[in-house]
């Protein structure tokens, strides 16, 4: 098929059809599940090891469960968040491969460029979540207040908590890269991203309030300045793929005047 045989430095041979999208997406969808299918099975076999991975930031306190269905709704929830992480170059990938037709040559390269960075900066964000923001994050929440309750926490509750962290928090990684990227293809401009400089410091504190669970300054300050840093990093790529951007433009109108 055309959309398979399209390549970052190649565009489409011809528009495809609605049937033929249907059925692209199908391939794809099916590509993917299997894998998700074959990492969540081999998850599921080490969900006790995943679960004392997932516990170890925190403080010792009794896990408990409420509910008959619960202890197992969350081993099956272990299982797949752990499948669909394993398996995310795999999914990733054939997401990049679905769209890749309806993009530029030039957008098409740098998905394709960019994918392994994306990857790692989600790991990154993951791992930054999991070794920096927790420890104190469930100190401060473990703890608080134990003079007048003793904290008994619902194990499904606590692994919702630390997957949706590590999840936002892995995203918010990916903004050096998607600034790039939307500088690069001529979309963002430093110079209008520079004149919202300090409005995103304060709405880097206000996301920050929002994704971290607690309302103590030192939580929210241990989030709120990596993500001021990612996006003057982020600024710092866009200025640079601007560049790259002009010069690539001034390579092909010296070709053209040449050729003329």
């Amino acid at each position: 098929m055309a959309a398979e045989q399209a390549t970052p430095d190649q565009g489409p041979e011809r528009r495809l059809s609605l049937v033929e999208h249907l059925a692209e997406l199908r391939r794809r969808l099916i590509i993917s599940l299997l894998a998700v299918a074959v990492t969540t099975a081999l998850s599921f076999t080490f969900t006790r090891q995943i679960f004392d991975f997932l516990k170890r930031p925190a403080p010792p306190v009794q896990f408990i469960y409420t509910q008959p269905t619960e202890l197992l709704s969350t081993y099956f929830k272990v299982a797949i968040i752990s499948g669909l992480v394993l398996a995310m170059p795999i999914w990733l990938y054939q997401v990049v491969l679905f769209v890749a037709p309806g993009l530029n040559p030039t957008e098409r390269r740098y998905v394709f460029l960019l994918l392994p960075g994306a990857l790692l900066s989600f790991i990154a964000g993951a791992a930054f979540a999991y070794f920096v923001l927790f420890p104190p994050t469930f100190q401060f929440l473990f703890t608080f207040g134990q003079e007048i309750a003793e904290p008994q926490i619902r194990i499904g509750a606590y692994v919702s908590l630390v997957a949706n962290l590590m999840l936002w928090i892995g995203l918010v990684f990916e903004l050096p890269l998607v600034m790039y990227f939307l500088g690069r293809i001529g979309v963002l401009s430093p110079e209008r991203v520079k004149g919202i400089r300090r409005p995103a410091i304060v709405l880097a504190f206000v996301g920050a309030a929002v994704i971290t669970p607690t309302a103590d300054p030192i939580t929210m300050t241990l989030v709120a300045v990596p993500i001021i840093a990612l996006f003057e990093v982020g600024l710092l790529l866009a200025r640079w793929g601007q560049r790259q951007r002009r010069i690539a433009q001034r390579r092909r109108e010296s070709a053209s005047a040449s050729l003329g």
